[in-house]
């Protein structure tokens, strides 16, 4: 690994061949910090500054959290770190945390989402979701070294690219203790969705659909 870098040598052109192979149209990093007490602020800046400069179709945009107060609100962002992913719209994805161990897998994910503007959902769930009527917020708690929690990450981002009734925030639970006692974790990943419903595990794509549902009825 270079000294000075959070990405690891020996996987950047692993994943610099990856982003070539699947980004099609630009996307932008957000990057909201704050470098007093945010614990993991420029950590977080420096890694997306990291994957922006792996692919020339990503560029990354930093705001403190403070002073670009009004851009914090237009995109909804709640605490720092958060990274929001944005293609030719804004697809309502938001990672809050850093983005590392196996959510890093996540956020490399979710860039070829909002890039492509595709979900990859079967048929089935797209026709679903263009029925919905009633938004649906979805909040999913992981841990960085979770395998199954980065399954359910992806899966809620996914639902978000598909709808645009739909918002999904990601949580790495250890960054916000306050959170893991609000929303009483007792494992992870967890799944909230409308302050309605909420489940732990990883769930396949036809039982996640389920529950938005059940949570916009």
């Amino acid at each position: 690994m270079q000294s000075t870098g959070l990405i690891p040598e020996e996987h950047r052109e692993h994943i610099k061949t990856e982003l070539n192979e699947k980004l099609q149209n630009p996307v932008k990093l957000l990057v909201f910090t704050q470098e007093v007490e945010c614990r993991f602020c420029s950590e977080t800046r420096q890694l997306a500054q990291e994957v922006a400069g792996l692919n020339e179709k990503i560029t990354a945009e930093v705001y403190d959290f403070v002073s670009n107060a009004e851009k914090a609100k237009e995109f909804g962002v709640e605490r720092i770190p958060c990274v929001v992913i944005l293609g030719e719209k804004d697809y309502g994805i938001r990672f809050y945390g850093m983005p590392y161990g196996f959510e890093f897998k996540t956020l490399l994910e979710a860039l070829t989402m909002a890039s492509q503007g595709r979900s990859f959902l079967s048929e089935d769930t797209k026709a679903k979701l263009a029925e919905l009527k009633t938004p649906a917020h979805i909040r999913v708690f992981v841990t960085l070294t979770c395998p199954h929690c980065a399954e359910e990450a992806r899966m809620a981002y996914r639902f978000a690219v598909e709808s645009d009734m739909i918002r999904a925030d990601v949580f790495d639970a250890a960054e916000f203790p306050d959170m893991a006692i609000k929303y009483m974790l007792v494992g992870v990943p967890k799944t909230v969705i409308n302050e309605k419903t909420e489940f732990v595990g990883s769930v396949p794509e036809n039982l996640f659909l389920e529950q938005v549902l059940a949570a916009t009825r």
